[in-house]
């Protein structure tokens, strides 16, 4: 096979306008070695919108949203078919380079997992890598953007070189959201976000994330469906591997078109 040049997704390509997806994937299929976990996978994603994917345990909600920034090609064994697109660019193609893939798909982990730095540093990692600062000054700024956009900035303002490790669950976890969103994303995938939070850190990042869709296209994965319906404005519903329905949230938790998806919101499966 000849070696060929990584490049970033030009931001540019294929850019969407009008109300087109910012996210497309089509007949997306995944084996974890001879076990198939997703069949034949078409979702469309809005931009500045927050999708949920919901489903029962083992659906396969999270291992389609690690598609989305190929975080599945750290797993070994791992297959992925079909066709995902972002701005219009085939993030699976040869040449991509896949950091640069992630700073523009950034990702939120179920439980919090600050650096074992400083919570400056915890924020300032990314765009340093990326060289997005040309002084300390520049640097000090995207830190404190990037807080004040997680909603920690005035928490955490006079303690900036203290661990992010001491911090509650709940404020590491929207300083993963400020790590994050410091490298300029334009997707934020986040894969159940809350479940690891008390009831008021949870609120929180839900209040968070509608502030962030603003700026932002994401797409979140949550065992809640009364957070599906409280931060998503559209929904899709898995089931068995398999995407079920998916629409407006309203429509989905309102009147869903497939029994299996009235069957889950009424508690019958799940």
């Amino acid at each position: 096979m000849q070696a060929s040049v990584q490049t970033a997704l030009s931001p540019q390509a294929g850019a969407v306008s009008g109300g087109l997806p910012k996210v497309t994937a089509r007949n997306v299929n995944l084996w974890y070695g001879e076990k198939q976990a997703l069949y034949g996978i078409d979702l469309d994603i809005p931009a500045q919108q927050v999708t949920a994917l919901i489903g029962p345990s083992g659906c396969g909600k999270s291992t389609f949203l690690r598609c989305l920034n190929r975080m599945n090609d750290t797993i070994q064994g791992c297959r992925v078919e079909g066709d995902i697109r972002l701005d219009g660019d085939d993030v699976y193609a040869p040449h991509i380079d896949v950091v640069h893939l992630r700073a523009r798909v950034g990702m939120v982990f179920q439980r919090p997992n600050p650096f074992p730095k400083s919570i400056y540093e915890n924020v300032a990692y990314g765009p340093r890598i990326h060289g997005l600062a040309s002084s300390k000054t520049e640097m000090d700024q995207i830190v404190q953007t990037s807080l004040e956009r997680a909603g920690l900035w005035k928490e955490v303002s006079d303690r900036l070189h203290q661990p992010g490790t001491g911090l509650s669950g709940g404020q590491q976890q929207r300083l993963c959201i400020a790590r994050a969103v410091a490298v300029s994303p334009e997707v934020i995938l986040m894969d159940e976000p809350c479940s690891a939070l008390d009831p008021i850190a949870t609120a929180k990042v839900e209040e968070l994330i509608d502030e962030l869709r603003e700026n932002y296209t994401i797409v979140i994965v949550t065992h809640s469906m009364q957070q599906a319906a409280r931060v998503s404005q559209r929904t899709a519903f898995f089931h068995l591997g398999k995407l079920v329905e998916t629409g407006s949230t309203d429509d989905i938790f309102t009147n869903p078109v497939d029994k299996r998806t009235q069957d889950y919101i009424t508690g019958r499966i799940g």
